[in-house]
């Protein structure tokens, strides 16, 4: 027998046939990030990646999906373009991290944590350690005082702040 391991949920969210996930952050987020292109563009940015033909070349897609790819990042608000301009010619575009394409990077490494584990036979090619000290750093559940928490000590829970900006907007 396999142990089921969940979030706790919410008591008006246990029915979950009572309840649809409108307004999801995940659905959103991948709206924005959800394709191949989209993440290995962000991935190649952390790296430090910044020009349109480095991302189409080392991401191994068309120029017309890198170019789809950075228009979405870019529209959202995860890279911004700035102006660069090689001696004798014409200005162009390279595109860098914002704030927001920063925030996201947590999820372009746990993913990638999570392949080095599942999908490398054991030994993944590259290691992430921080350069002051040579520790591996990992990504893990923790809660804003700093305790690790395992998925069952997760709760989803409704946000009463959500549900009044809601009716605030339907009573408009």
């Amino acid at each position: 027998m396999m142990d089921h391991m969940s979030v706790i949920l919410e008591d008006r969210l246990r029915d979950l046939s009572r309840w649809k996930p409108d307004g999801c952050s995940i659905a959103k987020a991948l709206d924005i990030v959800g394709t191949r292109s989209a993440i290995l563009i962000l991935r190649e940015a952390m790296y430090g990646t910044t020009r349109f033909d480095a991302f189409a070349e080392r991401v191994g897609v068309t120029d017309a999906a890198a170019a789809a790819a950075l228009r979405k990042l870019t529209a959202a608000g995860l890279l911004r373009k700035q102006p660069y301009q090689e001696e004798g010619k014409r200005t162009r575009h390279e595109y860098v991290l914002t704030d927001m394409g920063r925030d996201v990077l947590p999820v372009v490494l746990g993913l990638w944590q999570w392949g080095d584990k599942y999908l490398q036979d054991g030994i993944p090619p590259l290691q992430r350690v921080t350069d002051a000290t040579g520790e591996p750093v990992q990504l893990e559940l923790r809660s804003a005082s700093g305790s690790e928490v395992p998925l069952e000590g997760v709760q989803v829970r409704v946000n009463p702040d959500y549900l009044a900006q809601r009716r605030s907007a339907r009573s408009r």
